[in-house]
């Protein structure tokens, strides 16, 4: 028996190559083990003919479960009848021994390879279906995606042993946020979602959820934020003290009359840019004016000010 031709790697596979093809030819037989549970059982094989897999979910055939690191996990369905079923069991004899004969009167001398290569590509990882991609939201603060940041976060899955049981194992994933990402931004862990019988596991994605802030809101690059200001200080001169994102101060002298409409850009004080992370979008100050009651001398003060200009 050549062992390098059963799991269908050449003789310099490395580990890798290795458990890889074990884990392709583990999930094919898995699948068949699925479909002899099925089409072995007069009952759920009527089911199935008719109705097809839905049929079976639909008459309790079939359980969902599944877990997550947060909220509710996907929907996995798993076959809800014996493990998988000895190869002798199917076939009535020693796969890979001597000939034997089922009660069916089914011939059979076949390998492991044999039954693999028997059912065709339709198991291997290229025709496997995959499960559904898993999203889950990651929230960041301003300040996060402004300096980037690094985050660590617990998932929980199920996996299948060697043995076919099917357990439930906990892992960190490290996800690191670059300066500049925007809301929306999708970071994916390929395979890192369930395992299940006949299906490649699905992929485990985070998207980028932007906190609010308290002074600051992003438009694309940019940075806005709000002052509320005086008649006065609109009239006759205004600095804006600013402390940025990542904690430095600002001063900001606004020489021009501020009127309601009026927008101070300060250039490169917005976000990072990701793709030039050395450049950055502008910071735009807005005004709210609020309404006061003048002082005879901030009266005096105004009607020079509007006579002299």
């Amino acid at each position: 028996m050549d062992y390098y031709k059963i799991l269908q790697v050449d003789r310099n596979a490395n580990d890798n190559d290795l458990k890889k093809a074990y884990v392709e030819a583990k999930a094919k037989f898995n699948q068949i083990s699925d479909a002899y549970d099925v089409l072995s059982d007069s009952r759920t094989r009527s089911v199935y003919d008719q109705y097809g897999e839905e049929g079976l979910k639909r008459r309790g055939k079939l359980r969902s479960g599944g877990t997550s690191s947060e909220g509710d996990g996907p929907t996995i369905f798993r076959f809800n009848t014996r493990s998988a079923v000895p190869v002798s069991e199917i076939f009535g004899g020693n796969v890979g021994g001597s000939r034997a004969s089922s009660s069916s009167g089914f011939q059979t001398n076949m390998s492991a390879e044999d039954i693999f290569s028997w059912f065709g590509d339709e198991g291997s990882s290229n025709g496997m279906r995959k499960g559904a991609t898993i999203e889950r939201a990651l929230p960041c603060s301003l300040e996060d995606l402004y300096k980037g940041t690094t985050k660590k976060m617990k998932i929980s899955r199920d996996v299948i042993l060697a043995s076919g049981k099917v357990t439930t194992i906990e892992e960190l994933v490290t996800i690191e946020v670059k300066p500049g990402w925007k809301k929306g931004t999708k970071i994916t862990f390929p395979e890192k979602g369930n395992e299940q019988r006949g299906l490649i596991p699905s992929d485990l994605s985070f998207i980028i959820d932007e906190k609010p802030h308290s002074i600051y809101k992003r438009d694309d690059n940019d940075l806005i934020v709000t002052q509320k200001i005086s008649v006065v200080d609109a009239l006759i001169g205004y600095a804006a003290q600013l402390t940025t994102l990542d904690g430095r101060n600002l001063t900001i002298p606004i020489n021009s009359v501020i009127s309601p409409s009026y927008e101070e850009v300060v250039k490169g004080e917005g976000m990072p840019i990701p793709k030039e992370p050395s450049r950055k979008g502008d910071m735009r100050i807005k005004f709210n004016i609020l309404p006061t009651r003048l002082t005879p001398e901030q009266k005096i003060s105004i009607k020079l000010l509007l006579t002299s200009s």
